[in-house]
């Protein structure tokens, strides 16, 4: 019979094996090792970019560029607790935006004393006002020779180009902004921000200022969903964070003033009304802290150039929904006229080259819902 056959073969196959090879192991304890591949430090793709200091009236900005200059230009401006490098580093090196970076030239402006490895400003530094911050990228702007720019703020940085667009809007293509705040800061926050500031200043890094930078850009629950990421940004705000720089910056973010836009919908009104002039794309994830107040703001925008998005499963959109913000991104700029080579076929093509056809097929498949005031169909090429 076969089946006595395959029984007797395995029989002589487990007796030729010498028992004596077979030695007892007891497991006496496991040591939790967590993968340090990915770090918000510079990698190798910030060899490429060059980094100029520019002075202001108001302090020094460091601003790193990224691509060809005699491309459009798109300046980015980073939020609390981060610089240029840990805020877009990651998604820019995402594979659906190196096409991107083909049409555009990127210029990451940093606050003053935020980039990595800044010196501890000195004690009695006056640090600019959230409105002083906005009009320093004419310093910018003036350095380079730019006339015009797409600006892609995240948090503060959000506030600091919207503030931007409402003195300067000849100088504003179009807006991106993540988790914006359009209000001052209320009574819960400023007393939060406050006492992390004074913490950040005199004690350095303490736990309750990590916790509440985690709740900022994540929003709660973190540890469930991404452990990996958590542990990453975590280890960057205890050990790459200049505690006192960045107690400064979160002082002049919570004494934010209201940016006192308002929706005016009469076309005589709206050419005196303070609104923002530029096409906006407003972005959250669902999970973010600060969705009620991007609704708000997105109550104050004029709904005939505006767009607002809530990713699902998300609170820090650039790290964890990068394919989803990287193509409503794509859209919103053909929308302006930009990038029209920019189709899903080519970039299907770049992105097979790093990903598995599975893969691709799923993420192509991903659509992204805009909400309230959706992109109109010819603008997608």
């Amino acid at each position: 019979m076969p089946a006595t056959n395959s029984i007797h073969e395995e029989t002589a196959l487990l007796g030729s094996v010498p028992t004596d090879s077979m030695v007892d192991i007891e497991l006496k304890n496991i040591q939790l090792q967590y993968p340090l591949s990915r770090t918000l430090s510079k990698d190798s793709s910030s060899l490429l970019m060059h980094e100029d200091k520019v002075e202001t009236p108001l302090g020094s900005m460091l601003v790193a560029v990224q691509g060809d200059r005699s491309k459009p230009a798109i300046i980015t401006y980073h939020d609390i607790g981060l610089n240029h490098t840990a805020c877009f580093q990651s998604f820019f090196n995402f594979v659906d935006n190196r096409m991107l970076l083909q049409n555009f030239c990127v210029y990451h402006v940093n606050a003053p004393g935020q980039e990595e490895g800044a010196a501890t400003l000195p004690e009695g530094f006056e640090y600019p006002t959230m409105d002083q911050l906005a009009d320093m990228l004419i310093n910018v702007l003036d350095f380079y020779g730019l006339k015009r720019f797409i600006g892609f703020g995240v948090g503060s940085g959000a506030n600091i180009m919207a503030r931007f667009s409402l003195t300067h809007s000849d100088k504003v293509d179009a807006l991106i902004l993540v988790n914006c705040v359009s209000t001052q800061a209320g009574w819960i926050e400023w007393g939060y921000q406050k006492l992390n500031a004074r913490h950040l200043k005199t004690k350095g890094m303490t736990q309750s200022a990590m916790d509440y930078l985690m709740w900022h850009h994540f929003g709660k629950a973190t540890e469930e969903r991404n452990h990996d990421l958590v542990h990453v940004y975590k280890q960057y705000f205890e050990k790459n964070v200049n505690a006192f720089n960045l107690g400064l910056f979160i002082d002049s973010y919570v004494k934010r003033t209201d940016l006192a836009i308002v929706r005016e919908l009469d076309l005589m009104k709206k050419k005196t009304a303070r609104m923002i002039k530029c096409p906006v794309m407003m972005v959250t994830g669902n999970n973010s802290p600060h969705v009620d107040d991007t609704v708000t703001m997105n109550g104050r925008l004029d709904p005939t150039n505006s767009n607002w998005m809530k990713l699902q499963d998300c609170g820090h959109v650039l790290e964890e929904q990068p394919a989803k913000v990287s193509e409503a991104l794509r859209l919103f700029l053909q929308g302006q006229g930009y990038v029209p080579s920019l189709s899903r076929v080519k970039l299907s093509q770049s992105r097979s080259q790093s990903i598995d056809e599975d893969y691709l097929a799923n993420a192509v498949r991903q659509g992204v819902r805009i909400t309230e005031n959706p992109i109109t169909e010819h603008a997608v090429c």
